[in-house]
């Protein structure tokens, strides 16, 4: 067993605290505390499910399923992504365009997802489209950017040092080669289609979105 989980930029420090990020943060966390309590009916309600959506119906589901999580490893996962890369590139294009960049990379990614399965009756759920839009924003715009990344390797942990171009390179890699080996298997497991079309939303609008002034920030010492 092993793992690479990100714990922040250790190259720059945001001009301010990242708000918008902390309250999607929040906002996860209240949603799938009603999912605990609200149980299956709930999912099933809010979720996004490809066969319904190609026919018209929840369309909603397309914005709320990017708020829901299919368990507490779903969502602590997420929240440290998100916590990892989201406030630099809040920072980068300020408050309100990173909510509205935020948002419309989660649609993106629900719709790549139900596109890749339209007759699944499989509800999707989670956040990881709309974070993988994060990252590749982040790996665009912060490629040299060093993450203070937790190494685990069996029992083997240690903090170590990452170019963001090489630890979101890889994730995004393993998004891609695993979806060639599930495109054609009916599962209710990782959305990997979502990740990619989140991600690719991601690096390709966020120049557009950044104030450069913003980008320019010199760094701080690592």
């Amino acid at each position: 067993m092993g793992g690479l989980i990100p714990l922040g930029d250790v190259s720059r420090r945001t001009r301010r605290f990242a708000i918008v990020t902390l309250l999607l943060i929040l906002v996860n966390a209240y949603v799938f505390f009603m999912e605990l309590s609200g149980g299956d009916a709930f999912v099933y309600a809010w979720s996004a499910i490809p066969r319904r959506i190609v026919h018209g119906h929840g369309l909603v589901t397309l914005f709320t399923s990017m708020f829901m999580h299919a368990s507490w490893m779903h969502i602590i996962g997420n929240m440290v992504f998100l916590w990892a890369f989201g406030p630099e590139i809040e920072d980068a294009m300020g408050r309100f365009r990173y909510l509205v960049f935020y948002l419309a990379g989660g649609l993106v990614a629900m719709v790549a997802q139900v596109l890749g399965s339209p007759n699944s009756t499989i509800p999707s759920l989670g956040a990881s489209g709309a974070i993988a839009a994060v990252m590749g924003a982040f790996l665009v715009t912060y490629p040299r950017d060093r993450i203070r990344t937790l190494l685990i390797v069996f029992i083997f942990v240690t903090v170590t040092y990452i170019p963001a171009i090489v630890l979101i390179g890889f994730w995004f890699l393993l998004q891609v080669l695993n979806f060639g080996v599930v495109a054609k298997v009916q599962t209710g497991g990782v959305a990997y289609l979502a990740h990619i079309g989140g991600f690719l939303f991601g690096a390709i609008t966020a120049r557009f979105i950044e104030k450069p002034q913003r980008i320019a920030y010199p760094r701080s010492p690592y």
